[in-house]
């Protein structure tokens, strides 16, 4: 019996399992279709035509074309390839004295890949850095967008799609309207909207997006960004200049064949997956506000992904809730995955005006999409009893009462 079959896994926007519609298309090209695309030969050639058919059916699923997906190892590499590469790309074709375009543009609450590559560029290559402001919810006001770009030195707009720890979902065709209006490039990291919200790249105006396959059912290690063929890319990789100089390296084919199978199966889903998963959502928030005393809810109250319920527990500690929460066969994640073990209150959190001590406290339930109503109410009783304990424990000890002295 796996560890699986004994706990309510209620963390998928760290990962899900992989699909085994995706294993299946995988295997032939792990033990069968093993040359080397770039090979000249018959065994190469039947790689090459194999990953050619995986990015088309890529390309066909996000509305692009087949020569504007880039394979990557995971959502981080394509963040870090779209940040760096489109911005200094920038610098390289604009070398006007003074005048060259230094400004990246991004939010305080975007993924570390993004935050790291961002800081990257001003420490080692001179950049500014625009932090757009957010409200309570984490939401942006796109006039302040409209104001950064006035400045009109701006190389990158790097703005997620929809938040990874509270879960809130960013008017991304709006903000990108404005981008392309002013000239400027514009990425988003759209990793957690895979399968429950729209990736057509026309509908959103989007110049480049990122992708993580274990998000939406393949194995770790797969990814891609997708970025428009116009737009000048730096790459990080150099060597053999596979995939059209911007990523050096030989492709693995079984991860192409694997992303595009889990990604065509999502989006096939998507509509039926979000409205329930929307549903279910917010039967669980009601539900736990109903029974657990000063909870707070977290990111925005409709504007958010359809599967992810972020709150505070105030008085207690995220992290012995969590605990709790576990002991009762429920595991969740106390916020982003790729900043566990950090200490210190979420800066996300932090950004959206959460007070440090209440920040401390939160916990992140992410639904994957096989849940059932019966569990979802069993994870509000979980809920309920773990804050319980942990405030039982944390509660100050009362005195014992005086009794009186034998005589």
């Amino acid at each position: 019996m796996s560890t699986l079959d004994r706990l309510l896994y209620l963390d998928t926007a760290a990962t899900r399992p992989v699909r085994p519609e995706v294993l299946e298309a995988m295997w032939p090209h792990l033990v069968g279709t093993f040359g080397n695309p770039s090979s000249a030969h018959t065994v190469g050639e039947e790689a090459a035509a194999v990953l050619a058919e995986a990015r088309a059916d890529l390309a066909d699923t996000v509305g692009c074309r087949p020569g504007d997906i880039v394979f990557t190892s995971g959502g981080s590499e394509s963040d870090n390839l779209a940040v760096k590469g489109i911005a200094l790309a920038c610098l390289r074709i604009d070398r006007r004295p003074g005048q060259e375009r230094r400004l990246v543009v991004t939010t305080p609450i975007e993924h570390e890949a993004v935050l790291d590559s961002v800081d990257h560029l001003r420490r080692l290559h001179g950049f500014e850095v625009c932090m757009l402001p957010v409200d309570a919810h984490g939401l942006i006001d796109p006039s302040d967008l409209a104001s950064a770009l006035a400045r009109g030195n701006a190389a990158l707009v790097s703005i997620a799609y929809a938040n990874n720890e509270v879960g809130t979902v960013q008017p991304i065709a709006e903000l990108a309207a404005i981008t392309r209006a002013a000239g400027i490039p514009f990425h988003t990291d759209a990793v957690q909207a895979a399968g429950v919200l729209p990736l057509r790249m026309d509908d959103l105006g989007v110049d480049a997006l990122s992708l993580s396959g274990h998000k939406f059912g393949t194995p770790k290690g797969m990814g891609l960004l997708v970025v428009r063929g116009r737009v000048p890319i730096e790459p990080l990789i150099h060597g053999g200049g596979q995939q059209r100089g911007r990523r050096s390296g030989t492709e693995n084919v079984a991860a192409a064949v694997g992303l595009a199978t889990a990604l065509r199966l999502a989006e096939s889903e998507r509509a039926e997956v979000a409205e329930r998963m929307t549903r279910l959502r917010a039967r669980f928030t009601a539900g736990v506000v109903a029974r657990v005393p000063g909870v707070v809810l977290t990111g925005h109250p409709t504007r958010r992904l359809p599967g992810l319920a972020s709150m505070c527990f105030p008085g207690t500690s995220g992290e012995a809730v969590l605990l709790e929460l576990e002991r009762r066969g429920v595991v969740c994640s106390s916020g982003s995955a790729c900043a566990a073990g950090h200490d210190g209150p979420s800066p996300v959190l932090l950004a959206l005006g959460v007070r440090p001590e209440v920040a401390q406290t939160s916990v992140r339930f992410s639904f994957p999409t096989t849940i059932t109503e019966g569990e979802v109410v069993a994870a509000i009783a979980a809920v309920d009893q773990a804050v319980l304990a942990v405030t039982s424990l944390s509660a100050p000890r009362q005195p014992a009462p005086r009794q009186p002295a034998s005589r």
